[in-house]
């Protein structure tokens, strides 16, 4: 019940961010400090391959971690952005994970090949990863420091390949 609750409030705010994002609002929004930089949560998910990951195999790296699905517009208006960010950081040290919430793979293979997205995409079938996580709805945005603190959040659509929003990220690193 409480998953549903969930699901239906990230609807809801979907389709806000959707409102937003048409009246050019959310074209250019710098990252959110987290309050109390709480320890990220960690899991073991599928990737698309069918090999298990976790938050854990990647520290000492900034991570951003990007909640999504297919079904949610502001998701979908935000990916290419990733994967223009993507290309911009994959060789600095920072990686990137997709967690699709919900799980119809063969619409989630789809997305990826239509939007030709080359980061890592997790898939939380049941959305027990999302619950765990302090999430407003979709698409929700997190960036891990290398001890795996919680730094950043962005709530709704950002334009991650954007310079300001990756000199927040690179500075992390340091």
């Amino acid at each position: 019940m409480n998953n549903l609750i969930s699901q239906i409030r990230m609807a809801g705010i979907g389709f806000v961010m959707v409102a937003l994002m048409t009246t050019g609002v959310m074209a250019k929004q710098a990252l959110n400090p987290m309050a109390g930089k709480p320890m990220a949560p960690d899991f073991k998910l599928k990737n698309l391959d069918g090999q298990f990951q976790s938050l854990s195999d990647f520290k000492g790296k900034v991570v951003i971690i990007n909640f999504w699905a297919t079904w949610c517009p502001p998701c979908r208006a935000e990916m290419p952005s990733m994967q223009r960010a993507w290309e911009k950081i994959q060789d600095k040290g920072v990686m990137m994970l997709a967690i699709h919430v919900g799980g119809n793979e063969d619409k989630i293979w789809s997305f990826v090949g239509d939007y030709e997205l080359d980061f890592t995409v997790l898939i939380d079938a049941k959305s027990r990863v999302a619950d765990a996580w302090p999430m407003q709805g979709l698409p929700s945005t997190f960036v891990i420091d290398p001890q795996g603190r919680i730094i950043y959040r962005a709530i709704g659509a950002r334009e991650w390949d954007d310079d300001d929003i990756l000199e927040q990220v690179y500075a992390l690193r340091e």
